[in-house]
């Protein structure tokens, strides 16, 4: 009896090992979908990801620009693609988060990609070209008080991170009139920044502080809730603003009704990939002191608050918000409460 019991068992095991997805998981090239162009963390951080976890698991883990829609695009393509762990989205917030806080209809539902994990979280800081005869906030703000529609700013787009940041800045210094140039990314955005071209652009630190230091860029404030120790005398915004706070996550999603443990798998493969000595220091290039270290995002469980902490317009109390959604809303549908998104 005991015999047949050990066999049963062993049978038992046997076949939940042959059902779990996971176990010869991955036997094929995975593909990782970035929603904006190349050129800045959104697509960085993601690439060093890729090119560890494909010496880890021998199979090619390849990374493809979809851009356009503020990210929507590559979403769409992800939330059709097939949910085996094969095709995955690594995106900052638009897409997920922001995208269907403004719209009534997307060609995707947000709300059922499986989360895997947030890469990095990184604060927001505003840049100004050299050519702006002000060397900080106060004087900014002054300036373009007096110079109604004389300055341009640079966006990836609307409903992203840097446009409804650059907005509620507007709002907050008393309703500036500051004109928006949308670019199809990060890198066009700066590019035309450096170059003049517009004068203003709010961004992530990571890929602009050599600018900053080499006297190309001025940084005026960070967006996140206390100064940062690699600028120690730029202030937070929050400490003019109070309440002002953008900080923009980058996360890895997979499509909907993909099983979980390939997303535990994935998630746990990315974290460990991200603290390896060749990789850490290369992921640490694009975040400030203290951003949120790589952490898992269990798809049964999906942690709450953060998302409003960080995108004060998202909050459903805030209607017409001191953002500028409700222009933004205008311009392609209405704005609505946010559900819940696979990331906080």
């Amino acid at each position: 009896m005991k015999v047949l019991a050990w066999l049963a068992a062993l049978a038992a095991a046997a076949t939940a090992w042959a059902q779990d997805p996971a176990t010869n998981y991955p036997s094929r090239p995975i593909r990782v979908i970035v929603p904006f162009p190349a050129g800045g963390a959104a697509d960085a951080l993601p690439r060093i990801v890729a090119e560890k976890l494909t010496a880890r698991w021998g199979q090619p883990v390849i990374v493809e620009n979809r851009a356009g829609a503020s990210g929507g695009i590559g979403a769409e393509a992800v939330a059709h693609a097939d949910p085996d762990g094969y095709t995955l989205l690594a995106t900052p917030p638009a897409p997920l988060v922001i995208n269907p806080s403004l719209y009534t209809k997307l060609p995707y539902d947000p709300t059922q990609f499986v989360p895997v994990t947030v890469m990095a979280a990184i604060p927001s800081v505003m840049l100004v070209h050299p050519k702006v005869a002000t060397n900080s906030l106060r004087e900014f703000v002054a300036y373009a008080r007096a110079n109604p529609g004389k300055l341009n700013y640079a966006s990836q787009g609307t409903t992203t991170v840097s446009f409804l940041t650059t907005e509620m800045f507007m709002a907050m210094a008393g309703g500036l009139k500051i004109t928006h140039v949308p670019y199809k990314g990060t890198a066009p955005g700066l590019a035309a920044l450096l170059a003049g071209e517009v004068e203003l652009m709010f961004d992530n630190l990571g890929v602009t502080l050599p600018h900053v230091r080499a006297g190309k860029l001025k940084a005026l404030a960070v967006c996140g809730e206390r100064r940062v120790a690699s600028l120690p005398d730029v202030p937070a915004m929050a400490e003019i603003y109070p309440g002002f706070v953008s900080v923009a996550w980058f996360g890895v999603v997979a499509p909907p009704k993909t099983p979980v443990s390939i997303a535990e798998k994935l998630s746990a493969a990315i974290i460990e990939t991200l603290k390896l000595p060749d990789a850490a220091p290369r992921r640490r290039a694009f975040l400030l002191p203290g951003a949120a270290r790589a952490r898992r995002a269990p798809p049964r469980r999906r942690p709450a608050g953060t998302r409003t902490r960080f995108f004060p317009w998202l909050r459903p109390a805030l209607p017409r918000g001191p953002c500028g959604c409700a222009r933004a809303a205008s311009r392609g549908g209405s704005r609505r409460a946010s559900r819940r998104a696979p990331f906080p």
